[in-house]
């Protein structure tokens, strides 16, 4: 039958990175399936945010597409970082909130391990035990629920959208992504695989070919990210840009050049350097060279990559079975080269010299750096909707068929419904922004007496305008094209005038939640619990 749902390519690329990944260790001198094959591991890290639900009700845009699609920043923002540095107060629900969150997630076996702040006032996030990708995924998806549902039995909102405030900080869900095989040797480990394989290039071997996988197909990660929130989180504030580079870090770099030009096959031994604080009380201690990379898409971690690029509303299925499909691909390429007589490590020297270009450890968001990753020709696809129609290019179908994952007629119903759910969400947007125009901003700019009615008057014209034509467009990814035209360029015009007007109408006057009143619960609520929580371990 065909596959219409999110599990079943998972499931099969699953499969198919176990099956290659397999002959390829084989080769390297690990017999993986005779102990069950590989798994793929992942830990999602969740952020929101959390806002009074009071203020909520009074934010029509917030209640129907999850975003605030108007509103002027308030005279303080993120700009202390003292949210993401303090713990969680006692002075808000939040707190109590998070531990009930946890609680009912314990329950149902499902162990969020962490919980903290995040940058901008108000975010919030949480993070679980790593686990089985498949796994992982569905109880992602019972998180968020219950994170809704909790949120509202203490007074708050909780906004999973990845961009629900303009100019602070966006919400991810950083998809930690490893190899391991069934008895528990972590293929991203330098240490373990090349133990276990006895073979000092099997970690560079693997490298090699994850390299690859990322230079070839960044287009199909590009796309497996193209959530409607991402349109203003990548590139801002704290996602890293639509261009997909991997950060592997100086030392490692170091050593797969020095692996690629033939100069050594020994094993990878990171760096490591003395912090030394000056105080009797705190002795010298040891820590590793290097951090990952912030900025990077996709850096290599210690034993894993980050996927820092995923939207936090995400469902991660579609981001996990491209990770496992094109990097089985390489697995697959790479075992019939050795099946056909070629070196092991030869293969990987090649392939690494082919795709180095795609290795970045610099700042992402230098605006220089980007101009020189999009000169080397790293996949550079700004608009979610043109990555989305990277679904269907031949090379993504044939790949796509060629590991058993998807037909060809499943990766265009795919691409139809990513482009009518990106349309559906912009449109939504629209009609909530022409509603609060008319029911609150002009009505409150009327009775103030000052503010920009005729500008106001006539963007309720533009919008009907655009969510008409979009209505005519002839096929699904032409109305997305439209909506994205729509959303970031008429809308964001749309919105300045909307924002001019809150600058100036007496706040007595204005009837819509102020970012004030949204993001600053230390400052603007209060805990006043009816009883106390009654938590699993009690």
């Amino acid at each position: 039958g065909k596959s219409l749902d999110e599990k079943t390519p998972l499931l099969r690329a699953n499969d198919a990175m176990s099956e290659h990944g397999s002959r390829l260790l084989k080769h390297l001198g690990y017999d993986a399936e005779a102990t069950g094959g590989l798994k793929a591991n992942i830990g999602l890290e969740q952020e929101i945010f959390l806002v009074p639900r009071d203020e909520y009700y009074r934010r029509p845009d917030l209640q129907f597409t999850g975003r605030t699609i108007m509103g002027k920043l308030p005279a303080r923002d993120q700009e202390m970082c003292d949210h993401y540095m303090a713990p969680p107060s006692l002075a808000n629900p939040a707190l109590a909130c998070m531990q009930e969150m946890q609680d009912e997630c314990w329950r149902i076996g499902i162990p969020l391990k962490t919980r903290h702040r995040e940058v901008a006032p108000g975010q919030y996030e949480f993070a679980p035990l790593y686990g089985y990708n498949t796994t992982q995924v569905d109880q992602n998806i019972m998180v968020m629920q219950i994170i809704e549902e909790v949120a509202a039995r203490h007074g708050l909102a909780a906004l999973l959208q990845e961009k629900p405030f303009n100019d602070v900080n966006g919400s991810g869900k950083h998809n930690n992504w490893s190899l391991a095989t069934e008895d528990g040797i972590m293929m991203l480990h330098p240490t373990k695989i090349n133990k276990a394989t006895g073979n000092p290039a099997a970690f560079a071997v693997i490298m090699s070919a994850i390299v690859a996988a990322v230079n070839e197909h960044g287009d199909l990660m590009r796309m497996s990210i193209a959530s409607p929130g991402n349109d203003f989180r990548l590139g801002a504030c704290e996602a890293p840009p639509a261009i997909v580079s991997t950060y592997l870090g100086d030392d490692m770099t170091f050593y797969l050049s020095h692996f690629k030009d033939g100069k050594g096959e020994g094993g990878y031994e990171p760096q490591t350097k003395t912090l030394d604080l000056g105080t009797h009380e705190v002795l010298p201690f040891e820590v590793p060279a290097e951090d990952r990379n912030r900025t990077s898409p996709f850096p290599y971690g210690g034993a894993r990559f980050e996927f820092r690029a995923v939207g936090s509303s995400q469902n991660v299925s579609m981001v996990n079975t491209v990770l496992n499909t094109i990097v089985a691909e390489k697995f697959a390429e790479y075992s019939d080269r050795i099946d056909a007589g070629e070196d092991v490590n030869d293969i990987a020297r090649q392939s690494l010299n082919e795709n180095w270009k795609v290795i970045f450890n610099g700042d992402n968001y230098d605006e220089a750096m980007q101009q020189e990753l999009t000169d080397r020709g790293i996949w550079r696809i700004d608009s979610g909707v043109e990555a989305i129609a990277t679904l269907t290019a031949k090379k993504n179908v044939d790949l796509f068929q060629k590991m058993n994952v998807l037909t060809a007629e499943e990766c265009e119903s795919r691409q139809h419904i990513l482009h009518d759910h990106y349309t559906g969400t912009v449109e939504m947007e629209a009609k909530c922004l022409i509603d609060m125009i008319q029911q609150n901003i002009i009505p409150s700019v009327k009775e103030a007496g000052v503010g920009p009615l005729s500008d106001l008057e006539s963007a309720v014209g533009t919008l009907k305008a655009a969510v008409s034509e979009i209505h005519g467009a002839e096929n699904s990814y032409k109305a997305a094209q439209l909506s994205r035209v729509l959303r970031l360029e008429t809308m964001i015009d749309i919105r300045a005038v909307c924002d001019a007007a809150e600058e100036v109408v007496p706040a007595n006057l204005w009837t819509l939640a102020t970012y004030k009143e949204l993001l600053f619960l230390d400052s603007h609520t209060t805990v006043t619990p009816e009883s106390e929580t009654n938590f699993y371990d009690e």
